[in-house]
């Protein structure tokens, strides 16, 4: 019964058109501070769903205070650790597997940092909650960067870290690996020829404006990535109805840059309604 719960629960996850991903991250305040742009969380949530993601990613707190009007309509993703601004490279398990099946989670998630003195703990802490999520039926997904401080700085987008990384993900049992862009598409198609798994990026400062971004997602589905788990570049937007919205286009609908960027100006001459 588990593998078959496992299976219902990705399934709400993925979307039924694409089998892509398209999730929203606003677990952000406890691993890089307060940003004002979440604030109040419940009117930036409700601006996030109403685009229509297929998940959102978030802590439990905030899931058991904020998400009750979408409970159900979107998927949700329980964020099981955080970094902190005083340690930046180290993920601390916060929530256990049991409060996510009681909040009614359709996955899980937890940060992994390779690279630094403390990666065999991180990896161990991985493993061992992707053992539980999968006796419990839940997909277990990652974010798992190669940034500790053993890599030097300017080698942190070489392809073969971020393989390494999403590897170490599967080889623990991780379903969906979220990790970063290398930078192009051709070095990201290695990237995911690394791993059975499915891989998504994360948003980052991986542009200046919001084409690159549109760009950059382009080239990663492109590349043969399953989706993306963007934060900032979302709800950092005065619209985040219409920016997801924009990226399902590329995501979902196999848009072009040109025709997203067109409909991302269009909905952004539109009133937000929520």
């Amino acid at each position: 019964m588990a593998f078959l719960g496992k299976e219902i629960r990705m399934n709400r996850l993925l979307n039924q058109k694409s089998g892509k991903l398209l999730a929203v991250a606003v677990d952000q305040a406890m691993a890089r501070g307060i940003f004002e742009e979440l604030m109040p969380i419940q009117r930036k949530l409700d601006e996030i769903v109403a685009g229509a993601p297929d998940a959102i990613t978030m802590h439990k707190g905030i899931a058991d205070m904020c998400y009750r009007p979408h409970a159900g309509k979107t998927g949700f993703i329980l964020k099981c650790s955080t970094f902190s601004p005083w340690q930046p490279n180290y993920d601390a398990w916060v929530t256990e597997v049991d409060e996510a099946v009681r909040l009614g989670a359709d996955a899980v998630s937890m940060g992994c940092i390779v690279g630094g003195e403390d990666q065999p703990e991180q990896l161990r802490n991985l493993g061992i909650i992707a053992g539980q999520a999968a006796a419990q039926g839940l997909p277990m997904i990652a974010h798992i960067y190669p940034r500790g401080n053993q890599i030097p700085e300017d080698d942190k987008n070489n392809w073969k870290h971020v393989a390494y990384a999403v590897r170490a993900g599967a080889e623990l049992g991780v379903d969906i690996v979220k990790t970063k862009y290398t930078g192009n598409p051709e070095t990201f198609a290695k990237v995911v020829a690394s791993t059975p798994g499915k891989v998504v990026v994360a948003g980052g400062d991986n542009g200046n404006n919001i084409e690159d971004y549109f760009q950059m997602v382009y080239d990663v589905i492109d590349a043969g990535g399953v989706g993306i788990t963007f934060g900032r570049i979302v709800w950092n937007n005065p619209n985040p109805t219409a920016v997801v919205t924009a990226f399902k286009n590329i995501i979902h609908n196999k848009g072009t840059v040109k025709e997203t960027l067109e409909l991302y100006n269009e909905l952004m001459n539109s009133p937000v309604t929520v």
